[in-house]
């Protein structure tokens, strides 16, 4: 017996437990693109995958749908991989462990991947389903969605016929979303100017940011949590307005698009120095513990013994690391005035790494208006010109284009009334915040419809993510419907 199997729909959960047994973090998709073009063609289906590991499946139309225009379904196969603090899994080979608590569906330690698996999951049952009307299906399954939606952006849109989308990309059952921003991720490369530490820098600590909640970069942007990145940066500022430290091994955040958690880097420091030192790193930690007592309560900083590094950033590298760094425009930094209440542009600061030559920031910006987008990136290109010392940021992946929203979308339409007949309810139609990638086929595609629905899902990119399954069976239902009045 599996964990879901006394939950319904067993069409749908069964494929999303399937998927959980199979590693999918963001380029990590070749074993589940496999997985899925041969379910596809031991049910006789046309299935193929591209190089990045995109899958597109063709399914005819059946029970009298035969002849009808074609349907395009899409969700995307990768997942953010989080884990809580002090859980050891590793994401490239371990299954994801579910646990069912209550209504919800969560991960044992672990980001759940309900993020696109239940979407993913209606798109299989469909697949597979030989009782329910519809029309001739394209399922674009697309990989890295969550690291700059490259997949997405490579995809051959030749290869569809449909001119009909529904997305399965979305976070409630209370909408159909109508409308998205788009987004576009960058790097800042900062170079260390390596040496070995001096040899008046006999301490050797390990400075830590932990205990952070958080969480998915356009959905909780707007919630002011901290991110481990910057509050790094603002600690070593603190230091370094004080005494000599160098830094070594900067390391920080999950992924791109997720609100860092964690942070940490390697510090040497004079013996002399270390009470002082101490002494900084515990009244930031007390101003945090104060500033986000509402938003990250578990906020904590850390000092412990660690190893000495072989190299440390140079002085001027440090500093350069440090102010940059903190400067780098981070949260919602413009609310809009069309749809009000809602982000028309942020920033996430999301990760840094240790390079060879350095460190690397890597961040995503949201943004409803490309200009706003690309206004944001010269910012920061700005900055690294007045940083100086070699500092290089570059477009990662691609630019992703909103997806603006359409009153007199016909699909639109036809999934409001089946909403009312199927749920009993009025549905909001919605124009987010977020970036999906809807609007990298509603703009490469000449008069593609539109829409996405989704499931309850919470706390999506952190190790609290969970889905509720009551809302997969009432989301399940409306699916069938809708495809079966798109003849």
């Amino acid at each position: 017996m599996t964990v879901l199997d006394s939950l319904q729909p067993r069409e749908v959960l069964s494929f999303f437990e399937t998927l959980s047994d199979i590693p999918r973090g963001s380029g990590n998709e070749k074993e589940v693109a496999d997985w899925v073009v041969d379910f596809a063609r031991k049910r006789g289906l046309e299935a193929t995958q591209d190089d990045l590991h995109c899958v597109l499946v063709k399914k005819p139309g059946q029970h009298g749908l035969e002849g009808a225009p074609p349907l395009v379904l899409h969700g995307h196969l990768d997942m953010v991989c989080e884990k809580e603090e002090g859980v050891t899994h590793d994401f490239d080979s371990e299954p994801i462990r579910l646990v069912v608590d209550g209504e919800y569906i969560t991960a044992d330690g672990t980001s759940l991947g309900a993020d696109n698996g239940i979407g993913v999951s209606y798109i299989l049952a469909l697949l597979d389903s030989q009782d329910i009307a519809h029309p001739p299906l394209e399922a674009v399954l697309t990989a890295m969605e969550e690291k700059g939606k490259v997949g997405a952006g490579q995809f051959d849109t030749s290869k569809l016929s449909g001119r009909r989308m529904i997305d399965f990309n979305w976070i409630t059952d209370k909408e159909i979303l109508a409308g998205c921003s788009g987004d576009v991720t960058f790097t800042v490369d900062i170079p260390a100017e390596w040496e070995p530490a001096p040899s008046t820098h006999d301490e050797t600590r390990l400075l830590k940011v932990r205990g952070l909640v958080g969480g998915h970069c356009e959905f909780d942007i707007h919630l002011e949590r901290a991110n481990a990145v910057l509050v790094l940066a603002r600690v070593l500022n603190a230091l370094l307005g004080q005494y000599d430290v160098r830094i070594s091994d900067p390391h920080g955040g999950a992924q791109n698009n997720a609100i860092p958690a964690d942070a940490q880097v390697v510090l040497a420091l004079r013996h002399q120095d270390l009470a002082g030192v101490e002494e900084v790193v515990g009244q930031v930690d007390q101003a945090l513990r104060d500033e986000y007592r509402k938003a990250d309560p578990g906020i904590r900083l850390e000092l412990e013994s660690t190893d000495a590094p072989e190299r440390v950033f140079s002085a001027e590298a440090t500093a350069r690391f440090a102010r940059l760094t903190s400067l780098v425009p981070n949260g919602v930094l413009s609310w809009s005035l069309v749809v009000p209440g809602i982000v028309e542009s942020s920033n996430n600061l999301g990760t840094v790494r240790t390079t060879d030559d350095g460190a690397r920031l890597m961040s995503t910006i949201t943004a409803a208006v490309t200009s706003r987008k690309h206004e944001i990136l010269d910012r920061v290109r700005a900055l690294a010109e007045l940083a100086g010392g070699g500092v290089a940021v570059e477009q990662y992946g691609l630019d992703a284009p909103e997806f603006p929203y359409q009153p007199d979308s016909q699909l639109l339409k036809i999934a409001a009334q089946t909403y009312r007949d199927v749920i009993g309810d009025e549905p909001e139609v919605h124009v987010s915040q977020c970036s999906l990638e809807l609007g990298m086929f509603s703009q490469r595609v000449p008069g593609m419809d539109t829409i996405s629905i989704g499931t309850e899902l919470h706390d999506l990119h952190s190790p609290k993510e969970s889905v509720n399954h009551s809302s997969v069976a009432k989301v399940w239902p409306l699916v069938r419907e809708l495809v079966s009045r798109l003849g």
